[in-house]
């Protein structure tokens, strides 16, 4: 039987501006499973970063239901969507998910404290892994373009989630490093997680079990 960790059945967000209406993601059904590594491709506008959203519960669907670990995520208030995020969803968008006051050790530790006592990652060792361990008490204005995408995984890998969707996470990273961190993303499927990587990168494409193809919102 699968251990489905990620469930998605026909979500729909559009956005209404006056009289015009977007739809951005229409009708997308989806499982991922423990274990699965899944890339989601598709041309820049076709919908992937807010289909993470939605399925990270940062953005509520304008219809369809989302399930994390059979918890249902979406139809809820935005902070119990926090709370399901904090403690089963590792989610890295494109913008970064460090808070600008913070160290990037002290980024690791909030995301920590949020998922209220589990079992959790060794944040130092975490760093280290993602090859800045020697940046861990940098700001995040203090790091290069490359520093700062492995301090947004790390971040969004601090809390152990059972579910892993990261938006473009190799976009700025050198072939090498960029292999370095597929590795660790399948090192954390093979330890449970599901994971689901949007980007344009043909190495991450490789690396997957499969591929998702999203074209104007719409799974192809």
């Amino acid at each position: 039987m699968t251990d489905t960790r990620l469930r998605a059945d026909r979500v729909y967000r559009f956005y209404r501006a006056g009289d015009e209406e977007t739809l951005a993601v229409q009708g997308v059904t989806l499982e991922l499973a423990a274990g699965e590594v899944v890339a989601l491709c598709g041309p820049s506008g076709s919908g992937k970063s807010t289909l993470l959203a939605c399925l990270a519960g940062i953005d509520e669907p304008s219809g369809g239901t989302v399930w994390i670990a059979g918890e249902r995520v979406s139809g809820r208030t935005e902070a119990e969507r926090a709370r399901i995020r904090a403690r089963r969803v590792g989610a890295m968008s494109q913008s970064g998910n460090l808070f600008g006051h913070l160290t990037v050790l002290g980024n690791l530790r909030l995301a920590q404290s949020l998922a209220q006592g589990r079992d959790l990652p060794d944040a130092s060792e975490l760093l280290a892994e993602l090859g800045i361990g020697t940046r861990a008490h940098a700001w995040p204005d203090q790091l290069s373009g490359g520093e700062l995408v492995r301090a947004s995984l790390a971040v969004a890998l601090a809390n152990g989630p059972s579910v892993l969707l990261a938006d473009e996470p190799t976009g700025e990273l050198d072939e090498t490093t960029e292999a370095r961190l597929l590795s660790l993303l399948r090192q954390r499927a093979e330890n449970g997680a599901a994971v689901l990587v949007a980007s344009h990168s043909q190495a991450v494409a490789r690396a997957a079990d499969r591929t998702l193809y999203l074209e104007d919102g719409k799974l192809a």
